[in-house]
């Protein structure tokens, strides 16, 4: 099963020092049934890219409660033996759709990708971490940061380009 980690850039680098995600439980996001069924569709890879998203949104949480972390979302695509991630007992939530806890163990090595956040969306991503609170509030204008944020792409990396992205972080 594939599953997005969400990270920071601090996170990634201690990853990287350690050769593990975490040591479980571990929230990721995947292609469960209530995100199929809230995306409507049977395309796997826009599924797994509603799975990203989702891991992007809560990359920026962490962001939001790291100030001192570059402002860059982190996603890290990895793959895990099926039955270790289970959904959360949250039902219809809207805020659990596609988040899986997963119980063991992650090491970096069995990382597929990384995505991360272009340099050039650092401003966004900042205003939309600031922001964040308040969009949950229901503030639009708070919401509108944290979309902007979202317009930015994450960018992908190969594995071996770890050590590239965490250098000097």
């Amino acid at each position: 099963m594939r599953v997005y980690v969400p990270l920071t850039l601090p996170g990634l680098a201690e990853a990287y020092k350690t050769g593990e995600l975490g040591t479980g439980p571990l929230v990721a996001y995947a292609v469960t049934p209530a995100l199929r069924e809230w995306y409507l569709s049977d395309d796997l890879e826009e599924l797994e890219y509603a799975a990203l998203s989702r891991a992007a949104l809560a990359s920026l949480r962490l962001l939001a409660a790291d100030p001192d972390a570059v402002r860059r979302r982190v996603v890290v695509a990895v793959d895990v033996p099926d039955g270790v991630a289970a959904g959360p007992d949250r039902g219809a939530d809207p805020s659990a759709l596609g988040e899986v806890t997963v119980t063991g163990a992650v090491r970096l090595a069995k990382a597929a990708a990384v995505h991360v956040d272009a340099d050039d969306a650092e401003r966004d991503v900042a205003a939309a971490a600031g922001a964040l609170e308040a969009a949950d509030g229901g503030d639009d204008d708070a919401q509108f940061l944290v979309d902007e944020a979202d317009d930015h792409e994450l960018l992908w990396f190969a594995t071996q380009e770890i050590p590239n992205l965490v250098d000097g972080v």
